[in-house]
């Protein structure tokens, strides 16, 4: 197990995961949350989320059942704006995740009339970042997020 195959896993996972748009393969929960679940030989990762809008959540990346890797997230869309206008962006943006920082979306991408920005600071291990969505110069959509390697020492 290294950084490497983490990092392939996650591109991935969150290629299979709400990025896809595929919601068949999405699992209620008793506690009102989603769950996204994508397996890989000795690699599974849990995408749990609550609310449509404005929503938050977490990845959680177990390798050989234990937790490696986790990201908690946190995002809405402006109101009075439709987040149905928003998110099948968000969904493209984040179905394009750089290999090197597998987290959310690239640092850009622009699609008239939308342009999406990521930053991030931080390695794999540990990262934090501020993702937006703008039409024109107004920003529409804020989520920020952070995460990194758990359970790695012992004592």
């Amino acid at each position: 197990m290294n950084i490497k195959q983490l990092c392939v896993f996650l591109l991935k996972a969150n290629q299979a995961g709400y990025a896809s748009g595929n919601s068949k393969k999405w699992i209620k929960e008793k506690d009102k949350s989603t769950t996204i679940v994508f397996k890989s030989g000795n690699w599974k990762m849990h995408d749990s989320f609550f609310g449509g809008e404005p929503y938050g959540g977490r990845e959680v990346v177990f390798y050989k059942t234990k937790p490696f890797w986790i990201m908690v997230y946190y995002g809405r869309v402006k109101k009075r704006i439709n987040p149905k206008e928003i998110y099948p962006f968000l969904q493209k943006a984040l179905s394009r995740m750089p290999k090197n920082a597998p987290y959310r979306g690239p640092k850009s991408l622009a699609e008239k009339p939308f342009r999406y920005t990521n930053q991030w600071e931080g390695t794999i291990d540990g990262f934090s970042g501020q993702e937006s969505i703008y039409k024109n110069k107004t920003q529409l959509y804020r989520a920020n997020y952070i995460g990194g390697l758990v359970d790695q020492r012992k004592g």
